[in-house]
């Protein structure tokens, strides 16, 4: 059970936040006051509600207790409903109180790489990548395409692109890992069903408080850009090469024809996937005695299969399958199964928080 206390404290601080907002002039601080009062106000709805039950429940008790038999045969069903619902509240309220992850709001480098599977897988991680993108069209979000190495077939190799709004790592950070694709080709001509991969990375993209990278860790190549078979796109030496020596990251980008416009870009990268790797490394620390089912992040793991002719989804690690393929793809219904995995990770955070004696 939530103590009373910490509804309380909940409450409070929601209301001095209010308070805060009528009188503050500085536009920094309206900004971080707005911030805190939309996190903190369905919390603080919640328990408001959650508190008012409990006094009802506390009424309730008291008046089922009295002389009138017929007020107390009221009351002790109001009391057997406050039991049923009371319970529900706590649950939800205390999915609401768990940890935020801090990267949650965080824009994210998100990566969509060919695997197995020749022109088909090509063509599948250009089917993956219209779908994120229309999926952030519809939240509002702005994708920027990095770089991008397209194949002959009209797919892509991999792609990287740049993706800021609200909550955006919160929403897409169950993506990453290997996706799976049953279909028939386009240049089948016995009309069997090919099975084949792309890998999704989704990055978030560190603040620079979050992560430091010392110049003197970096060696920097600058070359001319290539096309498709490798002819040189551009004369002058305008793409850039970054090698973090420590950890033997490379990244490249020749997108831009300024070189210093493609080194940003680089940079940009670089600090996502460190801090990529430096959250999984604490991350794996962390959680040494208990591996979550749905926030694995290996990216070696086949996560979801889209078997074309049956016309379905399944993510496999929370066993859902969904018959609505042609929508997922289109990014229209991707937030069910999004919605399913972040559930799913909330519910395994808090048995293993309600687990936890300390």
């Amino acid at each position: 059970m939530i103590p009373q206390d910490k509804l309380d404290a909940v409450i409070a601080r929601f209301d001095a936040v209010e308070k805060e907002m009528q009188t503050a002039s500085d536009a920094d601080a309206i900004v971080k006051l707005s911030k805190e009062h939309a996190e903190l106000k369905p919390i603080a709805d919640a328990a408001r509600e959650l508190t008012a039950a409990r006094k009802e429940l506390a009424d309730a008790e008291e008046m089922a207790a009295g002389d009138d038999a017929d007020m107390a045969e009221m009351a002790r069903e109001e009391v057997a409903t406050l039991k049923e619902r009371i319970p529900a509240l706590e649950e939800r309220l205390q999915i609401m109180l768990l940890p935020k992850d801090k990267a949650d709001n965080a824009p994210v480098i998100l990566e969509v790489r060919a695997g197995t599977g020749g022109d088909e897988a090509a063509l599948f991680a250009g089917d993956l990548f219209r779908m994120y993108q229309r999926y952030a069209a519809d939240k509002g979000w702005k994708v920027e395409v990095l770089e991008a190495s397209e194949s002959g077939v009209g797919g892509y190799k991999e792609i990287q692109a740049s993706i800021q709004g609200d909550n955006v790592f919160g929403r897409l950070k169950f993506e990453s890992g290997v996706h799976r694709v049953q279909r028939v080709p386009e240049t089948e001509t016995q009309g069997r069903i090919h099975t084949s991969a792309a890998t999704v990375a989704v990055l978030p993209e560190p603040e620079d408080v979050d992560i430091q990278i010392n110049e003197g860790d970096l060696r920097i190549d600058v070359f001319r850009a290539s096309g498709p078979g490798g002819q040189s796109v551009n004369t002058t030496d305008s793409a850039v090469r970054i090698t973090h020596l420590p950890t033997g990251v490379v990244v490249s980008q020749q997108d831009e024809k300024s070189q210093h416009k493609n080194r940003e870009k680089a940079m940009k990268v670089l600090r996502a996937r460190l801090y990529d790797a430096e959250r999984a490394r604490i991350d794996a620390e962390r959680s040494a005695d208990r591996k979550s089912q749905v926030g694995s992040g290996d990216r070696s793991e086949r996560i979801r299969t889209y078997n074309f002719p049956q016309s379905r989804v399944t993510d496999h690690r929370i066993g859902l399958t969904l018959h609505k393929l042609d929508k997922i793809i289109a990014g229209e219904a991707l937030d069910e199964l999004i919605d399913a995995l972040i559930l799913q990770d909330q519910t395994e955070r808090l048995a293993a928080m309600n687990d936890d004696p300390s």
